[in-house]
């Protein structure tokens, strides 16, 4: 019974601060924030233990398989936008997930992280299903690389706005790729409140991200890691 009132209760709480996200779009209410803050919180104040709480969080958890399928949607909606900047696509998609995947190593590496945190961090900068999987190819910790994967979303989430004020003329698809390759879904979430061109870029830009970064990390990560001298 339980397991019902968690799910209520979560989809309820993230549609509220939703809503007021979009009323005041202060970066404090961020659903990806907020929502996780005050769920935590709820659950210290009336006592409740994780344990009973997350069997009804696990049914939001396992829709994650579905959602990675209905990424397909926005691939076929948007195919024309696609082939007419494939070129573009291509150079800065690869380019970032490739950067992405040796900054966060090198970062793990200054920080002195044991290789299987290495593992964990690597994925952080596609979308959360694709994140897991790839994070269990590598032998990381999928749980931790959701919360970096979400860390990711949420700093990109709140600079992206200073990159653009600071590089003054920015074209909509320029905008897109930023956010699709540097903060995934959350990043195309900031894009609706741009316009629907880089919506639709930054859709485009998350899913090519992480099926380029699925199809390269199995064999880029480990020689990455041999190089840094981590295994």
């Amino acid at each position: 019974m339980f397991a019902l009132i968690s799910v209520f209760i979560t989809v309820i709480l993230y549609k509220l601060v939703q809503h007021f996200y979009h009323r005041y779009s202060s970066v404090f209410l961020l659903p990806i924030l907020s929502c996780p803050i005050l769920l935590i919180a709820g659950l210290k104040l009336f006592d409740i233990s994780y344990d009973l709480y997350d069997p009804g969080a696990s049914w939001l958890s396992s829709m994650l398989q579905p959602a990675t399928v209905a990424l397909a949607v926005p691939l076929y909606k948007y195919r024309r936008i696609l082939r007419f900047y494939l070129p573009e696509f291509v150079v800065s998609i690869v380019c970032g997930a490739v950067f992405a995947m040796v900054s966060s190593l090198l970062i793990s590496k200054l920080l002195h992280l044991d290789p299987q945190l290495m593992e964990s961090l690597a994925p952080r900068s596609i979308t959360t299903p694709l994140a897991i999987d790839v994070s269990r190819q590598l032998g990381g910790i999928p749980s931790l690389t959701a919360a970096f994967v979400i860390f990711t979303g949420i700093t990109g989430s709140i600079l992206s706005p200073l990159v653009f004020h600071w590089l003054k003329h920015v074209s909509p698809i320029t905008k897109g790729l930023i956010l699709g390759v540097s903060a995934h879904g959350t990043g195309t979430a900031k894009a609706q409140e741009y316009g629907k061109t880089e919506t639709a870029i930054a859709s485009l830009a998350m899913i090519f991200t992480g099926i380029i970064t699925t199809l390269l990390a199995p064999g880029f990560v480990p020689f990455l890691l041999q190089l840094l001298g981590t295994t």
